[in-house]
């Protein structure tokens, strides 16, 4: 019996579906920045931006001398006692996007859970390969707990956050984290995640449904790690899926779609952690594909993982 799309899922998607369109070739980080920036933008604004969501700028300057931006997202009504936050890394195959794209996106997840967020302009591929997106998310962390205090935030209740690309962003900088003694993180959401550089053979099964195919997933390892990609010595702190040890790494909320190309790392890195003595908490979508509900939002499968990510945010 083959895979077939969620009906729901596949009338929302059928208009972004462009027969004629020649996808890019490897490498071509330009042409796909065009196209994924403009799915974004369509997939943050298309639905209302809260009113109760205040944001706030900060900068943050990394040891190697550059500027990031960090974006606070926190409800009006937040009350005076501190409580949880999460630090969100955006998606974007580690060659795409900023925290702007998703100023409606994190706004939203803010004003259901009750939890404010720090989203996090952490720098891309191919202009700033590894380590640097990690260094930047790792020194957004650093940032957070040192300014606990003044944000209302319990340093013991701070979750990392991320889809895709992001959501690899943040296993990654729960690794090294854990291997640096610090800081403490209560949990990692790992939305969809991208975390091994070996993904980059096709499955004829799912590829009449891949949303970000193996091309591109070549294109964006490539980017991050160069002729590395793929090979016998990419650290963990770039492709989490190439931990030798998962014990003593926080616990975790993992999900993934069954059309989507990442479905068998996610699946194996969520079996590694379980067996290392981590709490995971796993879920395999049926019938979508990678980041489907950044544009079929109405669907009955975007309301299901959508009030899931927000129940564990507000539970930290």
């Amino acid at each position: 019996m083959s895979f077939t799309l969620d009906p729901e899922v596949a009338e929302a998607l059928a208009p972004f579906a462009d027969a004629d369109s020649t996808p890019p070739p490897v490498g071509d980080v330009a042409a796909r920045r065009a196209t994924l920036e403009g799915i974004f933008r369509y997939g943050d604004t298309a639905q209302p931006f809260p009113d109760d969501v205040t944001i706030t700028d900060h900068e943050l300057t990394t040891a190697d001398g550059a500027t990031i931006l960090l974006r606070w997202y926190a409800r009006k009504d937040a009350s005076g006692e501190p409580g949880p936050a999460a630090l969100y890394l955006h998606g974007g195959g580690m060659i795409v996007g900023n925290v702007g794209l998703f100023d409606g996106l994190v706004s939203r997840y803010v004003s259901a859970s009750g939890t404010p967020i720090l989203s996090v302009d952490y720098r891309l591929a191919p202009e700033h390969p590894y380590p640097v997106p990690v260094e930047d998310v790792h020194a957004a962390l650093v940032w957070l707990h040192e300014h606990a205090a003044d944000l209302r935030v319990d340093p013991a209740r701070i979750g990392v956050f991320g889809d895709s690309a992001g959501g690899g962003l943040a296993a990654a900088v729960s690794i090294l984290a854990r291997d640096r003694k610090g800081p403490a993180i209560a949990k990692q959401i790992l939305v969809m995640p991208m975390l091994d550089d070996r993904t980059l053979t096709p499955d004829p099964q799912l590829a009449p449904f891949a949303v970000w195919s193996w091309d591109d997933n070549r294109t964006g390892w490539q980017a991050l790690l160069g002729d590395a990609a793929g090979g016998p010595d990419t650290p963990a702190y770039a492709a989490p899926a190439r931990v030798a040890d998962p014990a003593g790494l926080p616990p975790a909320y993992i999900e993934v779609g069954q059309l989507d190309i990442f479905r068998d790392e996610d699946l194996t890195y969520a079996l590694r952690l379980g067996q290392a003595g981590v709490p995971v908490e796993f879920h395999l979508h049926p019938g979508v594909p990678h980041e489907f509900d950044f544009i079929a939002f109405n669907t009955a499968a975007a309301r299901r993982v959508i009030a899931d990510r927000v129940r564990v945010l507000a539970s930290l």
